[in-house]
């Protein structure tokens, strides 16, 4: 699930590449949210809060939500396929991976998350992290299948 369009036409033609890849797998969908309209007077914190508002209402009880941020644990490729396959195999709903929005999430998503989940120390935009982790997903599948595209 992520928070708005991806407006760099490369950025969106990377995502659907690999979307279209992983769903040769499993089933597997990106949940665009609309932007939260904002006006000079809207707060990080407020538009933090209308973007939580809107995620939560997306997310069943039973529902295994797992927010990218740049505080969560980091894995290694292998580990983050192992974890896949685990989550696969016991969740009796979904796997959701949640992308904030550009000040990331309200206090209400955090306390709703399961875990986190941190792609790098770095920090990237919100929309190139789409690409960089629907990738990742993709190689965690072909690492389960023990197909060739991931290199140690």
């Amino acid at each position: 699930m992520v928070t708005g369009r991806t407006r760099d036409e490369a950025l969106r033609s990377l995502t659907d590449k690999y979307t279209a890849r992983v769903q040769r797998y499993v089933p597997f969908e990106i949940i665009e949210l609309p932007d939260v309209r904002t006006t000079r007077a809207t707060t990080e914190a407020s538009q933090k809060l209308s973007e939580g508002i809107q995620m939560l209402k997306q997310i069943h009880p039973s529902d295994f939500v797992m927010l990218l941020d740049e505080r969560g644990k980091q894995m290694t490729s292998r580990e983050f396929s192992t974890f896949i396959d685990r989550k696969m195999s016991t969740l009796p709903r979904n796997l959701i991976f949640v992308v904030g929005g550009p000040y990331g999430f309200s206090e209400e998503v955090r306390q709703r998350a399961d875990a986190l989940l941190g792609l790098s120390a770095m920090t990237f935009s919100h929309e190139m992290v789409r690409p960089f982790f629907v990738e990742q997903i993709y190689r965690a599948m072909t690492i389960l299948r023990g197909e060739p595209y991931h290199h140690d």
